[in-house]
């Protein structure tokens, strides 16, 4: 049968402290934890300083030239 504790604790509670007694328990799953969030830093935050840089920033100087840059790209000339 299932213990009456286990049945007074709502679902999130349950799922929490199964994770929490899983990573607890952990030996090498900690240091691939780690690797994860090293790779997940280098995708996010590196990645996105080489692949988009400031574009406006280098064109423009205020909000209007920046807006009147982008009109001009986005809606052709007569």
């Amino acid at each position: 049968m299932s213990d009456s504790s286990t049945n007074k604790q709502g679902f999130w509670s349950r799922v929490f402290h199964l994770y929490y007694d899983g990573f607890r328990s952990m030996t090498v799953g900690k240091t691939l934890w780690l690797i994860i969030f090293i790779k997940l830093f280098i995708f996010f935050i590196v990645i996105k300083m080489i692949f988009f840089p400031d574009f406006l920033g280098t064109k423009c100087d205020s909000d209007q030239e920046k807006t009147e840059y982008v009109r001009q790209q986005l809606v052709p000339g007569p």
